[in-house]
């Protein structure tokens, strides 16, 4: 089962109560490879409960470029759910300053994975602070292990 932004936000609040560290991480995940998995494990060490929120074909193609993304939204929430405790399909409008409002207003993280590759971290740090957490880099990206990288490869071979 995947959760919206306004579902899982009851499930956080319990979580919250009960003293669960909460750790949000976002992102496309498209073809799902060893470096999101790698992303996604250490995001999980940086607390009890791990919830990623996953991007909507749209943005994926709107960000990413034609022929993206490679797996539906589905299938990239299903990829991603053996490594979280909860999945957020993000809808496809979440492309503005209040809907990361609307996400980190309905999980209040303690803290917000991130990779070092990540754009908007000023605003991003704001934002979880804003609900009493904070932003943590857990990845060093690798820019020769990505789904361009892949993809690319696969295209000249």
């Amino acid at each position: 089962m995947f959760y919206t932004i306004e579902s899982i936000s009851s499930v956080a609040k319990d979580l919250n109560s009960s003293g669960k560290k909460i750790v949000l991480a976002t992102g496309f995940f498209d073809l799902l490879h060893g470096e999101h998995i790698n992303f996604l494990r250490k995001a999980k060490d940086a607390g009890d409960i791990l919830i990623v929120a996953v991007e909507s074909d749209v943005r994926a193609r709107v960000t990413k470029g034609e022929g993206r993304p490679v797996d539906t939204q589905e299938l990239r929430c299903q990829k991603v759910s053996k490594f979280a405790d909860y999945v957020i399909a993000l809808p496809s409008n979440f492309d503005h300053f209040d809907a990361y409002d609307s996400l980190m207003s309905a999980i209040r993280p303690e803290v917000y994975a991130i990779s070092s590759h990540t754009t908007h971290i000023k605003s991003k740090t704001l934002l979880v602070e804003k609900y009493g957490g904070h932003l943590v880099v857990v990845h060093d990206f690798n820019p020769a292990i990505s789904t361009t990288q892949i993809l690319n490869t696969k295209n000249h071979v």
